[in-house]
């Protein structure tokens, strides 16, 4: 069984409300359908009731069984708006402004279904860009705790088996922050390791990498690192982590070995933590392609609550894949 089945299976067993706000879009209605009968989760779509109705019959997409929920004839709006200036206070957003962004920004009140519990996850993007997505979920759903650092993740699965487990793998941050410094690259660790067990039901063995293994180089670069581990250290997580380490160290048995005999990560990393955005974006496309690997995500990981972003150009079968990656997540 493959990565994304299993995922399925999982989100099968117990099942989740994942919030698709983007109902004007003909494949997020097409996934509903799809989403709906393989039952991986239950489906709330934001809008006009008679016009995704509609919509949907025109693009031949079965939505029976999905909640729909019009924000502008929504009996609970004003609890959302209240909401919305409480959490917005310091930017001093008023309730006329709250009112505007709940009934006419899907995403803020489909965000705000999650943070009141009313849905346990969302997933948009397929019609809006990332930093719409995100600015959303973050004003909203806000951190987990203890995490201040929003970030992603690719779930690398490889056809040989060689590295990682089974050929699992996780990449992160490949999509969202340019520049972490240590304590950010400390979050984007704690993240990651959450959404290898959560998602993939792997024991995170979490590698920092670098370009020096085990201060076998001198800089500044280094030095961010080690100063992650530090922090992870200090945090005292519950998973397996080390660095700073060369890839090759943390994927190759016998290459960690030599680098870094005393490590319990070195050569069994099933999570690598990039120094960058560059080095974790060229990374993964560079194994994608070389290597053939699918590349599961990007997984948006550190809220509170989940919430994942679509490229613009995904499609039907993306979308619910990534519903029910979301389930996992919930």
């Amino acid at each position: 069984m493959g990565l994304i089945e299993s995922i399925k299976e999982n989100a099968k067993k117990e099942l989740k409300t994942i919030v698709l706000p983007e109902s004007e879009d003909e494949r997020v209605l097409q996934a509903t359908q799809k989403v709906l009968e393989e039952k991986t989760a239950k489906v709330v779509l934001i809008g006009n009731e008679e016009q995704i109705k509609a919509d949907a019959a025109a693009c031949g997409a079965s939505i029976e069984g999905a909640t729909i929920i019009d924000p502008k004839k929504f009996d609970g709006i004003d609890r959302y708006i209240d909401e919305l200036v409480e959490l917005r206070k310091s930017k001093n957003l008023s309730k006329e402004e709250a009112a505007e962004i709940m009934t006419t920004e899907p995403r803020f009140f489909g965000c705000m279904m999650v943070r009141l519990g009313e849905a346990d996850g969302l997933v948009a993007g397929s019609n809006s860009p990332t930093a719409d997505v995100l600015r959303a979920a973050i004003q909203v759903i806000k951190t987990a705790p203890g995490i201040n650092t929003v970030s992603s993740a690719f779930i690398m699965e490889t056809a040989d088996g060689k590295f990682g487990d089974n050929g699992l793998i996780l990449f992160a941050d490949c999509a969202v922050i340019p520049e972490p410094n240590a304590e950010q690259l400390a979050d984007i660790a704690c993240a990651t390791a959450a959404t290898a067990k959560s998602v993939v039901g792997l024991d995170p063995r979490v590698a920092m990498l670098s370009f020096s293994t085990k201060g076998s180089a001198n800089h500044p670069l280094v030095d961010k690192v080690q100063y992650a581990v530090d922090l992870l250290e200090e945090r005292n997580v519950d998973f397996s982590f080390d660095g700073e380490m060369q890839a090759d160290a943390a994927i190759v048995e016998a290459i960690g070995a030599k680098k870094a005999p005393d490590s319990k990560v070195a050569g069994k990393a099933n999570v690598l933590v990039f120094p960058d955005l560059q080095s974790g974006n060229i990374g993964y496309k560079l194994v994608q392609r070389f290597a053939g690997a699918a590349a599961h995500g990007p997984v948006v990981q550190g809220l509170a609550k989940p919430v994942n972003d679509l490229s613009r150009g995904c499609s039907v079968d993306d979308i619910a894949n990534l519903v029910a990656i979301t389930a996992t997540q919930c």
